[in-house]
């Protein structure tokens, strides 16, 4: 069982970590065993966050209207997380968000892991699901607002703890690996980009759910053409 790692969870707008956004991070800092410190923010995702995201999660607009944006929360859970080993439900979404967000600000983020919900489908395969939700509720784990990062991470972290008593003698499944998403850095829009999207938006008096420099060169040239499709061009 490792003494020193740092258990993680996100909420997110969506599940690409290319092109969907952070919106809550939760993570507890375990030294010698024992919970050291824990990390829990809102990160201002820049766009509207989908109904369906909210419905689930509880976060609406304005609980992240006032937050961070991620450039200077990844900076902040990089420098948290120290160089420790992530333990997580899943674990392997979180870390390409993570990563992907590290990239494009030109951080370095490289990490071994655990991942819980590996070693519940390998060890109780007999189960009808490992969710963590489900995994929490049949284990008797408290796990009192479910789709919120820092409880979810909690969560994991019970989990995990129980895992290693269950299955102590299996010292393999307890290894941690390296975590591989090979993210690529994404251009920032660009300013003619900025200023198109604004002649669009302005030309056919239309409301978009994002902040436009905010965006990625990529995402500004899909919704563009998405605005031109629905819309037309400019006259």
């Amino acid at each position: 069982m490792l003494k020193d790692y740092v258990v993680v969870d996100l909420e997110t707008t969506g599940l690409s970590a290319k092109d969907n956004r952070i919106i809550e991070i939760g993570a507890i800092k375990i030294k010698e065993g024992k919970a050291e410190e824990l990390f829990e923010t809102f990160v201002n995702p820049g766009c509207a966050i989908p109904f369906r995201i909210t419905e689930v999660t509880g976060i609406n607009d304005s609980m992240v209207s006032e937050a961070p944006y991620i450039q200077t929360e990844i900076v902040r859970f990089i420098e948290f997380s120290e160089e420790l080993p992530l333990i997580g439900h899943n674990l392997l979404f979180d870390y390409s968000f993570l990563k992907a967000n590290a990239v494009n600000n030109k951080l370095t983020f490289e990490r071994e892991g655990i991942d819980t919900l590996k070693i519940a489908r390998e060890k109780l395969k007999d189960l009808p699901s490992r969710r963590l939700d489900y995994l929490c509720r049949y284990f008797s784990i408290p796990d009192e607002n479910h789709h919120r990062a820092v409880n979810d991470a909690k969560a994991a972290y019970e989990l995990y703890k129980l895992f290693c008593k269950l299955f102590e003698n299996e010292n393999e499944v307890f290894k941690p690996a390296k975590l591989i998403y090979n993210a690529k850095k994404q251009s920032p829009i660009t300013d003619k980009q900025i200023k198109y999207l604004r002649a669009l938006v302005s030309f056919h008096n239309i409301n978009i759910d994002c902040e436009i420099d905010k965006l990625t060169k990529s995402q500004a040239s899909r919704l563009i053409d998405n605005i031109i499709l629905e819309h037309g061009r400019i006259f």
